[in-house]
């Protein structure tokens, strides 16, 4: 029923998606050869091969080419180079909203960079390529919707002082401290970062994110942080259910205000829910799913990355998106890191539509969930006015490919 060429044609968005897990691979190997950084290979077969691969053994092994994307990431002309192809990428299959999420403090160089620095070279990437392609005939007499994007700065759920040359700066400052209270208070610092450099220097920072190890580092531990973007009208969302169940998930809605969450793979398995006090399990789970649809708290749904770090998915058929949309919970769909899971938004789609019972009317939905609740950069009405705007576009791509948007989903 969709036919690719639909699929590049619909105006799409992606709400997860990583920088530095979205590299080209070409442009890893420039950046690391003229910075002289260390790779196994410098290749991208030889990258194909070692590092970026179709599947993993486990989480570990997928979080591994983070360290060499991350190596060539700290200097402003990178950044801005990595935001610019990244844009640019997505523009060329369709994509017209993104939000780029990444950890500033990964990047920082206490010598050479910082906060500022970073988000400003990375938001000059992502501007560049806005405004070269919002100059389309097109876009400019209004018969298409334009490009936009916005900034999510992450916080880390864990890190170590070898994670950065800022996270090893932070922990010797704060030498008589334990490592949770030290990772606490990196994510508050980030926090009271992104909104002064949003207020002052204007960059569209529209989201903050809690991404890392979810096992072990629940999201109640940064309350005080999410308290802090809360009452500065920031946008919320949370990698949750990624590797704990319904507890962490109810936990990001509950104690972080989040207006999205990440992943949410295991939110139904009633066997991750590990509280004593919780004796039915599945009225809990029915509860838990029922308040995420009734409130539209959307998902940021990844399908390929939720293969390649889940082991016991076997069959894309069995993941927890077809029980999502059996509820009707909001869904959109995602990259997660374009480079590590070698993935577009298109082959996602592809791969949704393929695999689950999706009418044309539920894809629908999906696409534009992507900009309805999306994180836009504007101000409530320019959001209306930019949503009406693909939702008028989308129906001529219907019409064009003689698509019944049947009301059936």
């Amino acid at each position: 029923m969709f036919r690719d060429e639909f699929i590049k044609a619909i105006p799409k968005t992606d709400l997860h998606l990583h920088l530095d897990g979205s590299l080209r691979l070409e442009s890893l190997i420039d950046m690391a050869k003229k910075d002289h950084i260390e790779m196994p290979s410098y290749t991208e077969e030889g990258l194909r091969e070692k590092v970026f691969k179709d599947s993993y053994n486990d989480l570990g092994e997928y979080l591994h080419g983070f360290m060499y994307t991350c190596a060539v990431m700290r200097t402003p002309e990178n950044l801005e180079r990595v935001a610019y192809e990244l844009a640019i990428d997505n523009q060329n299959e369709g994509v017209r909203y993104i939000e780029i999420r990444f950890a500033p403090q990964l990047h920082i160089d206490n010598m050479s960079m910082s906060m500022e620095i970073i988000l400003e070279a990375v938001n000059r990437g992502l501007e560049k390529a806005k405004k070269e392609f919002n100059r389309k005939k097109e876009i400019v007499e209004g018969k298409e919707p334009s490009f936009n994007y916005g900034i999510v700065a992450c916080a880390m759920r864990m890190f170590g002082a070898n994670f950065s040359p800022y996270y090893g700066s932070f922990y010797g400052l704060h030498r008589y401290s334990r490592p949770m209270e030290i990772i606490r208070m990196g994510a508050l610092e980030l926090a009271k970062g992104v909104v002064k450099i949003r207020d002052k220097m204007g960059i569209p920072i529209v989201g903050f994110d809690l991404a890392g190890q979810e096992a072990g580092y629940p999201a109640g531990d940064f309350i005080d942080a999410y308290n802090f973007i809360h009452r500065n009208f920031m946008h919320k969302t949370v990698h949750a259910g990624e590797a704990y169940g319904a507890e962490s998930i109810f936990q990001a809605i509950t104690d972080l205000h989040a207006d999205r969450l990440g992943h949410c793979y295991y939110l139904f398995d009633t066997d991750k829910i590990t509280d004593s006090e919780i004796e039915n399990k599945q009225k809990y789970v029915d509860d838990l799913s029922s308040y995420i649809a009734e409130k539209r708290i959307t998902v940021e749904v990844c399908l390929t990355s939720n293969m390649q770090t889940n082991p016991r998915l076997k069959n894309i058929k069995d993941h927890s998106f077809g029980e999502m949309l059996k509820r009707k919970i909001s869904t959109t769909i995602g990259t997660d890191n374009r480079l590590v899971s070698n993935t577009t938004v298109s082959k996602e789609i592809k791969l949704a539509v393929e695999n689950f019972n999706i009418t044309p009317r539920m894809l629908r939905d999906i696409i534009l969930y992507g900009y309805k609740r999306s994180f836009y950069p504007g101000s409530y009405l320019e959001k209306r006015k930019y949503v009406r705007s693909v939702m008028n576009y989308y129906s001529e791509i219907l019409d064009r490919f003689d698509i019944k948007d049947c009301n059936n989903g």
